[in-house]
């Protein structure tokens, strides 16, 4: 019950506070989070209206972080000293936004943490969205999906929640259920922007690539309203679908420029979540022999990577720059992020140090094929290098797939025909309806001398014929 100074967030969970205004302010910020909208700093409005709030000082700190640290600090601070009249909830939102924004966390620890929020108050959707997003920099997609398994019985048709059910389920491959668990939420909200990305994830990796353009363009009208990344990373999976179904090359530049690196021209762009969609596209079209669509832009863009301001804010986003930067001639920039990659990596807790460690040769392997000492880079992965294994960095199955393709073109590149040929038929197992694929293994084939080079290329002809043309 609201009174003696408690009102009830969204989620009917009691907070410390008189000020309908900061009420409303932290509701809305929940909204951004769930919705990947671009106004998360509504939650300075709730420390307007009670600066003693302790849920929305802890909220606030969360989101200063990376903005204003020594605000986040003060915020945090503040939360602190209140947290004796703080409610139940607030003290247990309190205890793993604390410990997630520490210096010396355990992942292990946080995620527990953050579990024992949600089954004291399963209806906190941002909860469960910060523990999903923490196993997604864990590379754990299993323990997302036990997360959100676990409050799915308190949030039947709660809206948002499906498209937090269906990234998981994709990321362990069951793309039936996620492309259900996609639509239910779509069913809910058709402008949920996680289903939408779901729902494309699917048909993407089931090379359904024209379905998954013509919907996601139906959907890019709701757009407008999402975060730089969400917005640029949607139009990213559709310029990965234009790429992957063939083609023409102008349809994957147009969105590069019209809906990528046009968001920099907003006042309100995040760079740094612009960038890390654009390179990764570049290093696509790159990987298919297509640098001269790639030259231009990638030296625009390598200029902005050279800001440090935008290093050390994601490791998928320092590996992408390592080879942007080495692509590009800025050796002494890709290697100075190099060394600050392995200092960082020096300083973690031994647990964190061997779980990236990983994430480091990776690093350094993208480095040697920005420079072109392809056969460096085949030694620094070693013979049974799979991308899925480095999920670490924090990506996705479709983001870190691009690196099995750059695993390819250096074996190709230093001639390792065999290990090319077992690499690449192996991937064609899991996704026969790629172009690309059967164009290396034609490549592969040729270098060995094999007669079946014939059967891939008019494997790979009919393909590239099949989806857009």
């Amino acid at each position: 019950m609201e009174g003696d100074g408690l009102k009830l967030v969204r989620w009917g969970y009691e907070v410390r506070t008189s000020s309908e205004p900061c009420i409303s302010a932290i509701n809305s910020y929940y909204h951004q989070v769930m919705s990947y909208g671009r106004d998360r700093c509504v939650i300075l409005d709730a420390l307007d209206h009670d600066n003693n709030c302790v849920l929305a000082n802890i909220l606030a700190a969360h989101f200063l972080l990376s903005v204003d640290p020594f605000r986040a600090s003060s915020c945090l601070l503040s939360a602190k000293l209140h947290l004796e009249n703080a409610t139940f909830y607030e003290k247990l939102v309190f205890e793993c936004i604390n410990y997630l924004i520490s210096e010396e966390r355990d992942d292990d620890v946080a995620l527990q943490l953050h579990s024992k929020v949600l089954k004291e108050f399963p209806k906190d959707l941002v909860t469960l969205k910060r523990a999903q997003i923490l196993c997604f920099y864990m590379g754990r997609p299993d323990l997302s999906f036990s997360l959100v398994n676990q409050v799915l019985p308190q949030n039947e048709g709660e809206n948002y929640l499906y498209g937090m059910l269906a990234f998981p389920l994709l990321e362990l491959g069951k793309m039936r259920d996620a492309e259900e668990a996609a639509k239910r939420g779509l069913n809910i909200n058709e402008e949920d922007s996680w289903s939408q990305h779901a729902l494309c994830h699917v048909l993407q990796y089931e090379c359904r690539f024209k379905e998954a353009v013509n919907f996601m363009e139906k959907c890019s009208p709701s757009w407008s309203s999402l975060s730089s990344f969400m917005l640029t990373h949607n139009w990213w999976h559709v310029a990965l679908c234009y790429l992957e179904g063939s083609a023409p090359n102008q349809r994957v530049l147009e969105v590069y420029d019209n809906h990528i690196w046009k968001e920099l021209d907003k006042t309100d762009a995040h760079g740094a979540e612009v960038y890390l969609n654009a390179v990764g596209l570049l290093l696509r079209l790159y990987v298919r022999g297509e640098s001269d669509l790639t030259d231009n832009r990638l030296k625009v863009l390598a200029e902005c990577l050279t800001d440090q301001a935008n290093w050390y804010l994601e490791w998928h986003l320092d590996v992408l720059t390592v080879w942007a930067l080495a692509k590009s001639g800025k050796f002494s920039e890709a290697a100075d992020l190099l060394k600050g990659l392995k200092e960082r990596v020096s300083r973690m807790n031994i647990k964190k140090q061997q779980s990236m460690q990983r994430a480091m040769r990776l690093a350094e392997a993208v480095y040697a094929y920005g420079t072109g000492n392809d056969k460096h880079g085949v030694e620094l992965l070693g013979p049974d290098f799979d991308a899925m294994d480095y999920k670490i960095i924090g990506a996705s199955d479709e983001q870190v797939d691009v690196f099995n393709d750059v695993w390819f073109s250096m074996l190709l590149n230093a001639e390792e025909a065999m290990k090319a040929i077992e690499a690449i038929e192996k991937q064609i197992k899991k996704r026969e309806g790629i172009p690309l694929y059967w164009r290396m293994l034609e490549r592969a084939y040729k270098l060995a001398n094999r007669p079946e080079a014939e059967h891939a290329k008019a494997k790979a002809k009919a393909l590239e014929e099949s989806y857009f043309n």
